[in-house]
């Protein structure tokens, strides 16, 4: 039985299966099981490289960039398979960047893999679709958030249907933007 709920379910949380990718990208946080995931994914042979991203944030004494290396130091991922990108401050930034270092590196992205937040998972995949090759596939392997929002549950907390709603408002603004002048016409 559908519920009013499903559209917005199956529009916000995006989960693919996952395969061998060129790299694991990661849109900047403060999010442990970002990194986590991330890691198990590239200790699994799925990807060479993991590419976290994120700049300074004003709660933060250091970029989200250097927050997810350490995690990934600390796992195990040697130096040389974590790629650096400290500069972004929001998603579209974290793609653009990201797509930036993948360049000046000559590292392949006919594929890439995508570790996110469930809530952020298509936002995340919509701009990075948007910036990278269109012939590049992704692959999107979300984590729960800390607030524990997940598709089954998210319309049944205040701040799952707060934080999920919000995520709609902003793929609007985001792509409302976006989109190039050609395709609004």
């Amino acid at each position: 039985m559908n519920t009013p709920f499903d559209s917005v379910t199956d529009f916000i949380f995006v989960e693919t299966e996952i395969s061998p990718a060129d790299v694991i990208v990661i849109p900047g946080s403060d999010h442990p099981p970002l990194m986590e995931k991330a890691v198990s994914l590239f200790q699994a042979g799925f990807a060479p490289y993991i590419l976290p991203s994120g700049g300074s944030q004003p709660h933060m004494n250091r970029t989200e960039w250097e927050y997810l290396r350490d995690i990934a130091l600390k796992s195990g991922v040697p130096p040389e398979a974590i790629l650096k990108e400290d500069q972004a401050r929001h998603t579209l930034e974290n793609a653009q960047f990201s797509l930036d270092v993948l360049k000046k590196q000559h590292i392949e992205r006919h594929k890439v893999i995508i570790v996110c937040k469930a809530c952020h998972s298509r936002r995340t995949l919509l701009t990075y679709q948007s910036v990278f090759p269109l012939e590049t596939e992704f692959y999107v392997a979300p984590v729960v958030d800390r607030y524990d929002i997940t598709k089954e549950n998210w319309f049944q907390s205040e701040i799952g249907i707060k934080r999920t709603m919000a995520e709609v408002e902003r793929i609007g603004k985001y792509f409302s933007v976006l989109f190039p002048i050609e395709a609004r016409k």
